[in-house]
Formats: structure tokens, sequence, C-alpha cells
């Protein structure tokens, strides 16, 4: 961890203990509805809000953990399932079977993701403020996101596995490679990323960032060494706890610069 890191870790923040936790009903993709896991803070705000796009694994615990922790800091969080449409049961199971059919396609992810926008919207503890926040693939749905849409303000991005994807690897679920998307991202972009990562491996991490760089969008990249994909993840041999500390001291102190109002 570097010094920044370090520091920003140790700064006093605005922690909430008191949240209120719940499961509500969103009309996704198509009007279908689904099931989103909300949690807010104590008081009536007004909060910006951070919605959390889920990874493969599915709707885990880790992400619920983490709505509760993005409200723990002061945001209203909230992070929709979209595995719902393939039943329901244990996360690992659901997940498997997703795998199986070919998992879900983009375009449904962004009307989901879209209604969860829409949902933080419509409350009144809302400051009018709106981050991303997605890994392994919800890192890529996030990334596409906020391409196709210009209702955010601020993507977090970790270890998006194929925003780089061959000819060969298109579909109809995946129809365009999210990197030929940049020149349509609409807000600042953190990426957090392992370099023993193979998903995306460090060569796409820099495909990545050239593109960006190509269509002069806002960004910063971390990158650390001693980390795969995954090293967030603290219930698993992959977790990594200083480079995922830091990584969190760095989207806390982005989502504080874009998000405040």
């Amino acid at each position: 961890m570097d010094d920044l890191g370090w520091r920003l870790w140790s700064i006093p923040m605005s922690f909430y203990r008191g949240m209120i936790c719940d499961n509500v009903t969103i009309s996704g993709d198509k009007g279908t509805p689904i099931t989103a896991y909300v949690a807010k803070p104590e008081g009536k705000g007004p909060f910006p809000a951070v919605v959390l796009v889920h990874h493969l694994p599915g709707w885990s615990e880790f992400y619920i953990e983490t709505t509760r922790r993005f409200a723990h800091h002061g945001y209203l969080a909230i992070c929709a399932n979209l595995y719902e449409r393939a039943g329901g049961g244990d996360p690992d199971d659901v997940a498997a079977k997703v795998r199986a059919e070919g998992g879900v396609p983009d375009a449904q992810v962004v009307g989901d993701t879209e209604a969860a926008v829409n949902w933080v919207r419509a409350q009144s503890e809302h400051n009018g403020k709106i981050g991303l926040f997605g890994s392994c693939s919800g890192g890529r749905h996030a990334f596409i996101y906020a391409c196709r849409k210009k209702n955010v303000d601020a993507c977090a991005e970790l270890w998006g596995g194929r925003v780089v994807m061959g000819a060969e690897e298109l579909n109809d679920n995946t129809p365009v490679a999210p990197i030929d998307l940049t020149k349509d991202l609409s807000c600042p972009l953190i990426g957090i990323f392992g370099n023993d990562d193979r998903a995306p491996s460090p060569e796409q991490v820099n495909q990545h960032e050239a593109e960006l760089k190509k269509h002069g969008k806002s960004y910063e990249f971390h990158r650390y060494d001693g980390a795969g994909h995954g090293f967030f993840y603290w219930h698993r041999p992959i977790y990594r706890p200083e480079p995922a500390m830091d990584g969190w001291s760095k989207v806390f102190a982005f989502f504080k610069t874009h998000l405040a109002k």
C-alpha cells in the first residue's frame, strides 16, 4: 500500500452504524420484475448513491455485504439480482445454471441496471449523484452501462474480464466488445486490476487503457503486483489483504470526489 492509501484509510470518516436494509422489487429490463437488495444509512440525507452490478458468481453474500458496506460509508446502495430469471436457490447453483446457459445478455443487464438507477433517483434521501460499482463480469457490465447510458456520474470497474474480446467471442448475448464502446464512456472511470490476473491479463488492461487515452476519457487505473482475479474476495484463497485495502481506499476516494454535492 502506498502512502496515499494509508493516509486515506486512516482518515476519520462518517460511518453509519444504523441503516435500513431490505429487498425491493424493481421493474427490470422489458418490465420484468426483479428483486434488489437495498441498504440506506440512517437519517434524512441527502446521500449519494452506489448501484452495485454483481459478479459472475451471482447475487452472492459478498455483494449483499458490500451493499451494506457502502451504506456504512454514507451511500444509498442497491444491488439488483441479475440472475433472478434463472430461478432461486443457492447463489452458486444459480450462477452455474446461468453459465451453462451462456450467461445473461449484455442488453438485459443494462436494462436491469437502469431500473436500479431509476429506483435510486426516486428516493427522497438521494443527492442526485450515482456511482456504479462492479467486479469480474460486473466490472465489465458496469463499464458497458457507463458507455451505453448517460445517467451516472462515476464508474468503478474492478478486474472486468472480456472488455477486450476477439471477433470469435461475440454472440447474441455479447454482440459488441466493450472496448469498442469506449468513445461513448459518459463518466469518470476507476479501474482496479491484479497483475497476476489472466482475465483481464495485464496486456488486455494495457489495451483498455490505451483506448481510454485515445478518446481523451477521464480515468485512473491502479494495478497491483502479487494480486490476481478477485483479490477483494475475503472469503476465498485469492484474497490479498493489503492490495484490497488500498484498492478500497482508492474506490472510496474516487466516489468521494465525483459523488459529493
